[in-house]
């Protein structure tokens, strides 16, 4: 989400079934006391207030886990980012020497291949999706409408950079990003041997080559290791425990009110809106406090928080074909309802 400010629609979408929920209910528990007359509903509300600071904390600490985890994702592809340009650098500086006229697609050969690494770790970061095991309606119809702006075909995002055939034999491998490593490595090893890159030049080439594998290596780690289900599954338990007593406790808090009420005829509904309200209220804060945990725990997802990474590859493609001299290059990636996938 790029936008300053959170569209209200999704603020609505994003709270609906929250606030429907502390109305329903903060219903049902006031027509159960002041109808029903159900007096043992009334619960002093300093134990439920206590129990809802510690939850507060508790979704606290899972919200900052949570955020961590995207930013160390955004850090890493800033680094993937630097560590492109810098290779780049070294393909153009140390392959220079151009005067038998045979340098210039080598030099483009190994740029493009970079560019193929970036979408290939992409696309394999987002190959198992969380949104599509059991999406729900809303993520289904934002996958739709933003189908074009994820740019999720393999063979279409992978063919600009890559030969035919090499794409053939790539495409087959489990982990593409690592092959087309591989084969990086092989060339800058096969230029030194033939004489055509010094072995000083080879070691640079290579540092950068190690760092990008460390850092393909930090995105699989955080891929490959969801956040902590106690942590995820207890917070959202310690939330639904709290809304669920929460009307309890609210009886004692307007409990005069509620007595008054009792006695006349029929329900008085100026004293039960100060009642939902609250609910309402708590329930949509503390419900929307546990789900922006959720929204962050994966950042190589399709959700409108995470890493932008077709932003980021096609911003890396636009620097390092332009540094081959490429006169047509592609267009800044667009965001989609303020969303920069």
């Amino acid at each position: 989400m790029i936008s300053r400010r959170f569209p209200v629609r999704s603020i609505l979408s994003f709270g609906a079934s929250p606030i429907l929920l502390g109305l329903v209910w903060g219903l049902v528990v006031y027509v159960l006391y002041a109808e029903v007359g159900w007096e043992f509903l009334r619960i002093p509300f300093l134990p439920i207030a206590t129990v809802g600071t510690a939850v507060a904390f508790y979704v606290g600490f899972k919200n900052n886990a949570s955020y961590e985890r995207f930013w160390e994702g955004r850090k890493i592809w800033g680094g993937i980012v630097n560590e492109s340009r810098a290779f780049a650098y070294g393909v153009q500086a140390y392959l220079g020497d151009d005067s038998a006229g045979n340098l210039g697609d080598l030099r483009k050969q190994l740029i493009y291949r970079q560019l193929a690494w970036i979408n290939a770790l992409r696309l394999q970061l987002r190959r198992t999706s969380r949104f599509h095991d059991k999406p729900s309606r809303t993520t289904k119809r934002r996958l739709q409408e933003h189908a074009q702006h994820m740019r999720n075909d393999w063979d279409l995002e992978l063919a600009p950079f890559l030969l035919p055939e090499e794409l053939s034999i790539v495409s087959g491998h489990a982990n593409t990003a690592t092959h087309l490593m591989a084969t990086q490595t092989a060339v800058l090893a096969d230029l030194a041997r033939q004489q055509q890159l010094e072995i000083f030049h080879q070691v640079a080439l290579m540092t950068i080559l190690r760092e990008l594998t460390a850092l393909q290596g930090m995105c699989e780690r955080i891929k490959g290791t969801p956040f902590p289900r106690q942590y995820a599954e207890f917070s959202r338990l310690f939330v639904r425990v709290f809304v669920t007593l929460l009307p309890f406790g609210l009886l004692d808090v307007f409990a005069d009110q509620l007595h008054t009420a009792r006695h006349t005829d029929g329900i008085n509904w100026v004293m039960i809106v100060p009642m939902l309200a609250c609910s309402v209220l708590l329930t949509w804060v503390f419900s929307s406090m546990e789900s922006i945990g959720d929204a962050s725990e994966d950042p190589f997802e399709r959700s409108m928080n995470d890493v932008p990474m077709n932003a980021i590859c096609r911003t890396i493609e636009i620097d390092l074909r332009a540094l081959l001299g490429e006169a047509e290059l592609p267009a800044g990636e667009t965001s989609k309802d303020g969303i920069l996938y």
